[in-house]
C-alpha cells in the first residue's frame, strides 16, 4: 500500500549469472510488489504492520564477468558451428570423392568402350585389308592366267600362220619349178636381153644418183652462199649501227661537256694538277638519277665545285636511240680538269 514499505532480505546466495534471468526475477518481485500494494473494494481489514520496504537490486558484477561467459558461449557456438561446417565439408567432400569416383568409374568404362570399339576397327579393317588384298591377288593371278591364255593363243596363231605360209611356200616352190622348167628355153632366150636392161638400168640409177648428189652440193654452196651474203650483211649494217651510236655518242658527249663546262665554276685554288672524276647515273628521261665522286682531286672546294655543276642541269642531252642511251649515257665517267672536260 502506498507509504508503505516492505523490506526484501537478501538470501545470501549468488546473484543470477545470466542477465536474462535477473531481469525476470526483477519483473515479478516487481509484479508481486503491485498486487501487494493494490487497493481492493472491500471492508476494512485490520491494518497490518507498517512494513518498511526497500528495493535491492542484484549487485551487479564486475563486467569482465559476463564478458567472459558471453566469449565462452560465442566460443561454444563458434566450436559447434565450426563442427557443423567440419560435418558438411567432410560431406561435401565425401560427395564429391564419390562423384569423382563415379566419374572415373565411367571414364574407364568409357576408355574400355572406345579401346574395344579400336580394336574392333582395327580387326574390320584388318580384315578388310586382307580381303582386299586376297581380291587383288586374285585379280592378279586371273589377269596373269588371261595373259599367259591370250599368249599361248597368239603363240598358238603364230604357228599356224608359220605352217600355213611355209605351205603355201612349199607350193608356190613346186609351182615355181613348174614354171621354171616349162620356161626354161624362153629364160635362156631372154636372159641376155635382161641382163642387158639390168646394166642399162643400174648405169641411169648411178647416173641419176650422181645428178643428185650435184645437185645437192651445188644447193649446199647456194645456201653457205646466201648465208655468208646475210652474215656479210649483218656485220655491215652492225658497223653502220656502231659507227651511228658512236657518232651520236660522241656528239651528245660533246654537248654534256659543254653543258657542265658553263655550268662549273672552279675554286680559285683549282690548278692543272686537278682532276675530279665522278659517275654519272641518268634516266632515260635525260634527268640525273645519281653522282658520285669516284676519284678525288685532292681539294674538297674543288670536287664540290664539279659535283654543284653535275647536280645543277636539270636535263642531259641525251639521244633518242635507246640503245645508244642505255650502251653510252645510262652511266658514264667524266673528268674535271681546270684545261678539260673528258
Amino acid at each position: 500500500m502506498k507509504g508503505h514499505k516492505r523490506d526484501i532480505v537478501s538470501t545470501g546466495k549468488a546473484p543470477l549469472k545470466s542477465p536474462v534471468a535477473v531481469s525476470v526475477g526483477l519483473h515479478l518481485l516487481v509484479f508481486g510488489i503491485a498486487l501487494a500494494g493494490w487497493s481492493w473494494n472491500t471492508p476494512p481489514e485490520p491494518e497490518p504492520r507498517s512494513i518498511s520496504a526497500r528495493l535491492i537490486s542484484p549487485e551487479p558484477r564486475p563486467t569482465p564477468v559476463v564478458e567472459e561467459q558471453d566469449e565462452a558461449d560465442k566460443e561454444q557456438e563458434r566450436k559447434q558451428a565450426q563442427a557443423r561446417e567440419q560435418e558438411e565439408a567432410e560431406r561435401q567432400r565425401q560427395a564429391e570423392e564419390k562423384a569423382r569416383q563415379e566419374a572415373e568409374r565411367k571414364a574407364q568404362e568409357e576408355a574400355r568402350r572406345r579401346e574395344e570399339e579400336r580394336r574392333q576397327q582395327e580387326a574390320q579393317a584388318k580384315e578388310l585389308a586382307e580381303k582386299q588384298a586376297r581380291e587383288r591377288e586374285a585379280a592378279r593371278q586371273k589377269a596373269e592366267a588371261e595373259a599367259k591364255e591370250r599368249e599361248r593363243q597368239k603363240a598358238e596363231e603364230e604357228r599356224k600362220r608359220q605352217e600355213e605360209a611355209k605351205r603355201r611356200a612349199e607350193e608356190e616352190k613346186r609351182r615355181q619349178e613348174e614354171q621354171r622348167k616349162k620356161e626354161e628355153a624362153e629364160r635362156q632366150r631372154r636372159e641376155e636381153e635382161a641382163r642387158k636392161e639390168a646394166e642399162r638400168k643400174r648405169l641411169e640409177a648411178e647416173r641419176r644418183l650422181r645428178e643428185q648428189q650435184l645437185e645437192a652440193l651445188a644447193d649446199q654452196a647456194r645456201q653457205e652462199r646466201e648465208a655468208e651474203a646475210r652474215r656479210q650483211q649483218e656485220a655491215a649494217a652492225a658497223r653502220a649501227r656502231e659507227a651511228q651510236m658512236q657518232s651520236e655518242s660522241d656528239k651528245y658527249q660533246a654537248l654534256i661537256r659543254e653543258r657542265l663546262k658553263q655550268a662549273w665554276y672552279p675554286p680559285s685554288s683549282a690548278n692543272e694538277n686537278m682532276t675530279a672524276r665522278l659517275q654519272i647515273t641518268l634516266l632515260p628521261t635525260g634527268e640525273l638519277a645519281s653522282v658520285k665522286l669516284v676519284g678525288s682531286s685532292g681539294n674538297t672546294a674543288f670536287d664540290n665545285s664539279a659535283l654543284s655543276a653535275v647536280r645543277s642541269l636539270n636535263r642531259y642531252p641525251i639521244p633518242d636511240n635507246r640503245d645508244t642511251f642505255e650502251r653510252y649515257f645510262r652511266q658514264f665517267m667524266i673528268e674535271f680538269n681546270p684545261q678539260r672536260l673528258r
